[in-house]
């Protein structure tokens, strides 16, 4: 009850500070929490990027200092600083424990039941008699696990105290303590070091030699710690949580965001010139940049250079602290020789595969970079088929001097062995075997008799941790061009991919079975989809069981692709909290694409978009399709094969939910304008599984068709101007609670709204004026509930 009431004191003294009046908010602590100077990189302190999870409306001073402990903090005058300060309705923030420790040193050791106590409460009562407001923080943990993993505290008695003392006084705790316990042991032995001044030498001036210091942090753990402090002021009612920063995502604060770890390497460079690299374009220089980077892997990690010049190589092979350098004016040109590409066990498509080695790739690694201006191209036409109907018949009598058609004389094929693959159902995909497991492996002697058909991923990196790209180019993919696998921290910036239109399975990115990470400022043009999340394929894909998650895409911009930004079909693992924001598509075939299909599997749940510009979309705007075919969005035609087969869906027969049944729900959309599309919003689930609470907010769609929502539940529109050319604005089938709220519409209009299905029922017009539409509503025979209209 008394904590209670202080809660309610704290809002009403919030209730009366003037407008000009801003809340202060003062850290008293030691070298955990402090401001530290550039000199000092990367040591960071939570309390210095704490101000950076708030407002300009409130004032943050972190007073916190290296090795202070309670005592020495006031001996040493840092106390009268912030003392002579204070005012009523400011907040005091105090965190202590590590220096109260250090019982050789007098003048910081403090007893915890004796002198630490006693000083704590000594700060308190000064704090309230100026009116400020205490908040109690127990010290956070340092690292330390014993030979068996297990974590080991470190604090004794100290955290007890603090605890006491919050519950005696009735002040809002932030246990730092336990709450920063659970995340170092979150990310375990290996991955917590990343929290702390833990790296080998060379990296940075003040640390020639390195560090292992398990008490201070880097800054991705001083993030992580502030994050932390926040989170437990939103928990706990604190009215402080009114001034930190929201984001432009639904509900969510600027701290819960994902956040991405990013590694530094050392300064040494190996240039491949050095290790017999020539740049004539005629020398195959595999030998030479391998070796440049192996040396570099073995001293402990550095830059490899690739300077200016044509450089040609087959496969490249990268490994842990190396940081590939493409200098601008550089081409990385990969071989178009087969034989320099060996087969190897893989994935293809989400599933365990037989295929030649990838251009660029790399397992099991840490802190692994490719950065610079250069530009790598894949030599992707010696290993794609192409369609005759994606030619002019000028390029198609040109190419098929080359090469072989099949007997339909529709497919060009760049080789004998390379068609022969193409025509094999799961060519080069491990088998089951009679106990039902992906066991049984094609031959060798096989697999060779179509190798030109197992054409491999550009750049494969899988089970690699801690990875930046930036600044590159990349073209002419054989394949998917950049693909991580089952990779945690991954940056991508100001990167570009240049692919052929008619290039399938070229897709610009695919995040498969990864976690946390930023893709930013990238331009795309491909000839499949552009910004794409997997998570693995069916049954393989649901025994990984590794959702890709905790993502930030933005200020992105795709050109042709089949999807602008897409999830699926290869979701069986699940996709989760993805937040996509101010990104443009200009002229792929679909903008937002969720795409599934039944033996799928996987939930993808909680996405954010935001801010998305799209214009001339030949599909769908928006899609939500769980009746994907593997087929290209878009026919040759130009028709729009989803909306075209919505046109001729008939009632599709239910079946039993399983593990096989994919999921999607929790879809916050928001911001977006598309001048030009052939269906504003299609939204179509299964029978026996909806497609579940998506919200789409504030959203102008030029588009011949607007509105199809099929087999969907808990469906919120709201502010959406849909200016069709189709005289029906939207058709509902089957689905259920339904608000369309404040829609608008153009001229063409005759019917606003078909409602047909069974299981249609609860759809709720809001503040939407219909009486100038012709038909208004037609309901179907077979609903079941009409229509609700309200002001």
């Amino acid at each position: 009850m008394k904590k209670i009431l202080s809660i309610i004191a704290l809002t009403l003294i919030f209730a009366f500070k003037s407008a000009d009046d801003k809340p202060r908010i003062f850290l008293i602590g030691d070298s955990t929490c402090a401001n530290k100077n550039p000199y000092d990189e990367p040591e960071t302190g939570w309390g210095q990027v704490f101000p950076q999870l708030f407002t300009n409306a409130v004032e943050i001073q972190n007073h916190a200092v290296n090795g202070r402990s309670t005592k020495s903090f006031r001996t040493l005058g840092h106390w009268k600083k912030v003392s002579d300060q204070l005012h009523k309705g400011d907040f005091v923030f105090i965190q202590f424990g590590h220096n109260d420790q250090k019982e050789s040193d007098t003048t910081r050791y403090a007893a915890p039941q004796t002198d630490y106590r006693k000083n704590l409460i000594r700060y308190i009562e000064e704090v309230q008699a100026k009116g400020a407001t205490p908040i109690l923080l127990t010290p956070v943990m340092r690292r330390k696990f014993d030979e068996n993993g297990k974590f080991v505290d470190q604090h004794g008695e100290y955290p007890k105290v603090v605890r006491e003392i919050a519950q005696q006084y009735h002040l809002h705790l932030i246990d730092a303590h336990k709450e920063s316990q659970k995340i170092i042991e979150q990310h375990g032995v290996n991955d917590s070091k990343k929290m702390f001044m833990i790296f080998g030498g060379g990296i940075y001036s003040k640390f020639p030699k390195g560090s292992d210091d398990n008490t201070h942090f880097s800054p991705y753990g001083a993030r992580l710690m502030a994050n932390m402090v926040a989170d437990e002021m939103v928990k706990q009612g604190n009215p402080l949580r009114n001034f930190l920063k929201k984001t432009e995502f639904a509900d969510k604060y600027e701290y819960e965001l994902p956040i991405t770890y990013r590694p530094a390497f050392r300064k040494d460079t190996f240039n491949i010139v050095r290790y017999g690299a020539i740049a004539d374009g005629l020398t195959v220089n595999t030998k030479a940049i391998n070796q440049a980077i192996e040396l570099c892997n073995a001293a402990g990690g550095g830059t490899v250079l690739i300077p200016k010049g044509m450089w040609i190589t087959g496969p490249i092979v990268l490994k842990s602290n190396v940081n590939l350098h493409l200098e601008k004016g550089a081409l990385l040109q990969f071989s178009r020789n087969y034989a320099d590409y060996p087969i190897v066990l893989t994935t293809w498509e989400g599933q365990d595969s037989y295929r030649c080695q990838a251009p660029i790739g790399g397992f099991d690694l840490e802190n692994i970079a490719i950065t610079g201006g250069g530009i790598i191209d894949g030599g992707g036409d010696v290993w794609r088929a192409i369609k005759r109907d994606k030619m002019t018949a000028g390029q198609w009598s040109k190419l098929i001097k080359t090469g072989v058609t099949n007997d339909k004389k529709d497919m060009w094929y760049p080789s004998e062995k390379s068609m022969k693959g193409n025509q094999i159902p799961n060519a080069g995909r491990l088998r089951k075997d009679s106990v039902g497991t992906y066991t049984i492996r094609p031959s060798m002697e096989e697999l060779e008799s179509y190798k030109d058909f197992l054409r491999p991923n550009m750049l494969s990196l899988t089970r690699c941790k801690n990875i930046i790209l930036e600044g590159f180019t990349l073209q002419n993919s054989p394949a998917w061009t950049m693909h991580p696998l089952l990779c945690d921290h991954i940056t991508i910036k100001n990167v570009s991919v240049s692919n052929p239109w008619y290039a399938q399975n070229s897709d610009a990115i695919d995040l498969e079975s990864c976690r946390n990470g930023i893709l930013e400022g990238c331009n795309f043009s491909t000839g499949d989809d552009g910004i794409t999340i997997k998570s693995g394929r069916d049954e393989q894909g649901r025994k990984r069981g590794v959702p890709t998650e905790n993502f930030i895409v933005k200020n992105n911009i795709v050109y042709h692709a089949h999807g602008g930004f897409v999830i699926g079909s290869e979701m069986s693992g699940g996709v989760r909290n993805m937040f996509i924001s101010d990104c443009t598509f200009m002229g792929s075939d679909v903008g937002l694409r969720f795409k599934t299909a039944r033996g799928r599997g996987g939930v993808v749940e909680n996405i954010y978009v935001n801010n998305v510009n799209m214009t001339e979309i030949p599909g769908e705007a928006i899609l939500f399709d769980m009746y994907y075919a593997a087929k290209d969005p878009v026919l040759a035609s130009g028709e729009s094969l989803a909306s075209g087969e919505v046109k001729e869906l008939p009632e599709i027969k239910s079946e039993p939910v399983s593990e096989a049944t994919p999921q999607f729900k929790n879809f916050f959309i928001k911001n977006i304008v598309c001048k030009g599309a052939e269906t504003g919003i299609l939204i179509r689930g299964l029978p026996e599984m909806a497609i579940k609470n998506i919200n789409i907010e504030n959203a102008i769609l030029e588009c011949n068709k607007g509105l199809l929502c099929i087999e969907a539940q808990d469906i919120n529109l709201k502010n959406i101007t849909l200016l069709t050319q189709d005289n029906t604005i939207g058709q509902i089938q089957n689905s259920q609670n339904v608000t369309l709220d404040g829609i608008k519409f153009g001229s063409n209009a005759e019917t606003f709204l078909k409602v047909q299905g069974t299981r249609s029922k609860a759809i709720r017009l809001l503040n939407t004026d219909i009486k100038k539409v012709k038909n208004g509503i037609i309901l179907g025979n077979k609903v079941s509930n009409g229509v609700v209209l309200k002001k």
